[in-house]
Formats: structure tokens, C-alpha cells, sequence
């Protein structure tokens, strides 16, 4: 018998779903198939083509095909190169740290606060460092949201302060004391050369610096931020991409629970 999902042909992949040896799916379960992107620092012509094929195999792709390339000026081409892979993983000893917390919606949030703290939470959020980029900082904090997932300034028991971009950590913390905040967010947008490590790390050192380090809820997001690497800088928190205010709020408002009752 062969054909269909659940063909038994051996000339087919195992169609099995099998998480102690999982890997990529294209068009078939276990096919092993992927996508890869890069920028090579060279005109774009057949020998380009034939350049990126080969060091998609060096990377252990099998039998890749450049499936768009493209000039991005006259000494560089970006390519997408598609292939497959043997390599599995098993899925099922994967550890992770991932914050754990049961995403309350807003109306939940602000009965949440009410009943537990009793007053108004103050958050104070901004993209501190050089980092320009106010794309995250604004879906979180600000009043519209981001999504369908309303910001923080649209909670009723939560003074929101967007700072927006480009604040220097230690205006960051001045405003943070002046507004005796509660919690403080951190967006990092610009990631190369891991600047936003280098920033992240200095503003931890200056709350230490000032003795309000443990006085506050820290949190850090962004396009590379993962929760097991802020809690490596000594962060409370980190959300990567998919995470909204909701998310944000719920364990900003239950972590000052936990502490006050600790």
C-alpha cells in the first residue's frame, strides 16, 4: 500500500511523529525539510548561486536549492536557500526557564489588584540605552495596545510611564525614584554585537549601585530576549516575541504579591 499521509511504502519518510527524534517538516512528517537566509558580500550572478548551494551543503544541507537570490547592491546578494537535514533532537529532555504565570486579562488584572495590593501599581517602561526603537515599548505600554491586547496604560489600577526611546539607564532610574515605581520595563530592540547584553547588564549594576534593585520588579523584552538569559543579567523577567501586555502586567502584579507575602 502506498500513497496518502499514512503511506507504508519504505521508499517514503517514516510518517511517525516521534518527539525523542524530532526534526524539521516541509512537506512530509520527518522530511527534515528547511529554510535558510543569508547575505553573502559578493555580485549577484551564477557563480553566487553556485557559492551559496556550496555552503549550504558546508552547513550540512542536503541537496540545496537557491530558491530566490537577489542584489542588494552591486557587491552584495541575499539568498534563500532550501534543503533538508538528517539531524534530530529529542524534544523531550528540553529543559527551558519560561515564566511561569497564568496570563490574567485586564479587567482580571485590575480585580487582581484591588484584592491583593490594594492601590495603584506604577510601571515605568523605555527603550533606554542608543536603542531608537519604541515598536515593543509602545505595544506594550501604550493605551491602544498591540493586536487586540490592550497596553497598560488602559489598566485602571496601573499608573503607566512610557519613557520612550534612546533614555539613558541612569535618567531611567532618576524617573524610577521619582515616581517611586513598582516596576520597570526594559525594551531592547538593537541587538548587534550584543549591545543590548552590555546595556541590560549596566542597569542592574546602576540599581545595585542606588540599593533599589531589590526594592523593584525588573523586567526585560524583546526580538532576543528570552527569560533564562534575564534571569542570567539578574533580571525578575524576560519576554520574547509573542508576549503582550496581558502577559506582562500578570506577572509584574502577582511577583509583588509573592514578595510582600514571602
Amino acid at each position: 500500500m502506498s500513497g496518502g499521509l499514512y503511506s507504508t511504502d519504505k521508499k517514503d519518510f517514516d510518517k511517525t511523529l516521534d518527539l525523542t527524534q524530532l526534526k524539521p517538516y516541509g512537506d512530509t512528517m520527518n522530511d527534515g525539510k528547511v529554510q535558510v537566509s543569508f547575505t553573502l558580500p559578493i555580485a549577484d550572478s551564477d557563480k553566487a548561486v553556485e557559492a551559496a548551494k556550496l555552503l549550504a551543503k558546508k552547513m550540512g544541507l542536503e541537496e540545496p536549492n537557491v530558491a530566490y537570490h537577489a542584489a542588494l547592491d552591486k557587491e552584495f546578494t541575499f539568498f534563500v536557500v532550501y534543503g533538508g537535514i538528517s539531524h534530530t533532537v529529542d524534544y523531550t529532555e528540553i529543559k527551558v526557564q519560561s515564566v511561569d504565570v497564568h496570563a490574567m486579562s485586564m479587567e482580571e488584572t485590575n480585580d487582581y489588584i484591588r484584592e491583593n495590593i490594594k492601590r495603584k501599581v506604577v510601571i515605568v517602561g523605555a527603550s533606554t540605552g542608543t536603542d531608537a526603537h519604541t515598536v515593543g515599548i509602545d505595544a506594550i505600554m501604550n493605551m491602544k495596545g498591540f493586536a487586540g491586547h490592550y497596553g497598560l496604560e488602559r489598566y485602571e489600577m496601573i499608573e503607566a510611564y512610557n519613557l520612550g526611546s534612546q533614555v539613558p539607564n541612569e535618567e531611567f532610574i532618576k524617573k524610577a525614584i521619582e515616581l517611586n515605581a513598582d516596576v520597570l520595563l526594559v525594551s531592547q530592540t538593537v541587538t548587534q554585537k550584543n549591545v543590548h547584553i552590555q546595556n541590560l547588564t549596566n542597569l542592574v549594576e546602576l540599581l545595585e549601585a542606588e540599593g533599589i534593585r531589590d526594592k523593584v520588579i525588573l523586567i526585560c523584552g524583546g526580538p532576543r530576549i528570552t527569560h533564562e538569559l534575564a534571569k542570567e543579567l539578574g533580571y525578575d523577567a524576560g519576554f520574547g516575541p509573542g508576549k503582550y501586555a496581558d502577559d506582562v502586567a500578570s506577572f509584574a502584579v502577582t511577583e509583588i504579591v509573592n514578595r510582600e507575602t514571602a
